[in-house]
């Protein structure tokens, strides 16, 4: 085991409809507006406008929810009714005075390039629909958190988002038809959904539409039993793996243009002989 000790606590922190304030409007704090609409909080931003970003003037443009105000951080009035505090300003000073306010307030705080003001890390982000994944340094190289981040990424499945919104899909039905918390029943739902993620491939778990969810809790789970694709008339992820190749190869492209190509000759020639 490591040493334990030196590290964050990393976690999923669920901003929907918490008021956010961000001062400043420059290139960072843009990356910052971008990362919390994602995760849809309700933003606050202030910033001079002879110092927005062209994507933070996208952002104020658009249909988010984000209140502007053009002027500098004005002080603890500021800070009311506010649930976390990012700023990303030059003045390390003021930067410092708004942790200070912060702090004696209990509102987590991040000051950009300053570790030892912030009460928490952005890190490097991966994000694939509802799948995301954060490399953190602790503040000590974003840059290596970054190259880092591109080497985990490569290395995903593909269609990862989707199989993983697919199976988000069929454990809401699932609870839908055997509801409870805990329990007996609880430990079978969870054994069952973990053994179709693990019976079924990436790529198999993305092409499940409604259809399949049905059949596949009317045949799966009220038989104690994981079908395979194939039982339940999907395609296994070999035959969509040969169907792409088929497609992509010489001999079907040519004769795919060729069929193309007559049928347009043959329409033309038709036109001409009606003329």
């Amino acid at each position: 085991m490591s040493h334990l000790g030196g590290g964050s606590l990393l976690l999923a922190w669920q901003l929907k409809g918490k008021h956010v304030l961000i001062v400043g409007g420059g290139d960072v704090a843009s990356g910052r507006i971008e990362t919390v609409l994602a995760a849809d909080a309700r933003v606050t931003l202030i910033s001079p406008s002879n110092g927005l970003h062209t994507l933070t003037k996208f952002f104020l443009d658009g249909p988010y929810n984000i209140t502007y105000h053009d002027r500098l951080f004005g002080g603890v009035a500021d800070l009311a009714d506010v649930d976390l505090v990012l700023t990303a300003i030059d003045d390390v000073a003021q930067s410092r005075v708004i942790c200070c306010l912060c702090r004696e307030l209990k509102i987590p705080v991040n000051v950009a390039d300053i570790p030892e003001s912030c009460d928490f890390y952005f890190g490097s982000q991966i994000r694939d629909g509802p799948l995301q994944i954060m490399i953190s340094t602790n503040g000590n190289s974003p840059k290596l958190a970054n190259i880092i981040r591109k080497k985990v990424e490569q290395s995903l499945p593909e269609h990862a988002g989707d199989a993983i919104t697919r199976v988000g899909e069929l454990r809401v039905k699932l609870k839908e038809r055997a509801p409870g918390v805990g329990g007996a029943i609880g430990k079978r739902r969870m054994r069952w959904m973990i053994d179709v993620c693990t019976s079924w491939e990436m790529e198999e778990l993305a092409l499940l539409d409604d259809q399949m969810i049905r059949r596949l809790l009317d045949d799966g789970w009220e038989k104690n039993v994981v079908p395979s694709p194939g039982e339940l008339g999907a395609r296994s992820s070999r035959q969509v793996y040969e169907a792409k190749l088929n497609l992509t190869t010489p001999g079907v492209l040519v004769t795919t243009l060729s069929f193309v190509a007559g049928a347009a000759c043959a329409g033309l020639l038709l036109l001409v002989r009606r003329r």
